[in-house]
């Protein structure tokens, strides 16, 4: 994994590690809210679901337009692809890790069948 990759991953988890976060990413996937229509959601400021968005635009996960003087938000479907190759990705290591213990395992019964 390059430097970039590696960055760009630690920002999609940052990202996607806040409940009100993964609730805006929801919201925006399913179609384009503008944020005040997404902060009249949440039981906290303008100021601070709009923080909410800027990190998951900053990670790539929603998008931004205006329209007047509204802001618009959509969700990057591409985005969250990327985050679930990744833990894919993941889980395949994981999945061979096991493999092996089976299989050292299974060659241990086949030497000591009686232990």
């Amino acid at each position: 994994m390059t430097t970039e990759s590696a960055d760009r991953a630690d920002a999609l988890f940052h990202a996607l590690a806040d409940r009100t976060r993964r609730d805006i990413l929801r919201r925006v996937l399913a179609g384009e809210k503008s944020v005040s229509a997404l902060a009249a959601t949440y039981d906290m400021s303008f100021a601070a679901v709009q923080k909410h968005v800027a990190v998951l635009e900053k990670a790539g996960l929603l998008t931004k337009r205006r329209r007047g003087r509204e802001q618009l938000a959509s969700g990057d479907v591409t985005a969250v692809r990327s985050v679930a190759a990744m833990l894919a990705e993941l889980e395949q290591v994981w999945r061979g890790r096991i493999e092996r213990i089976d299989a050292l395992i299974a060659a241990e019964l086949d030497e000591h069948p009686e232990d």
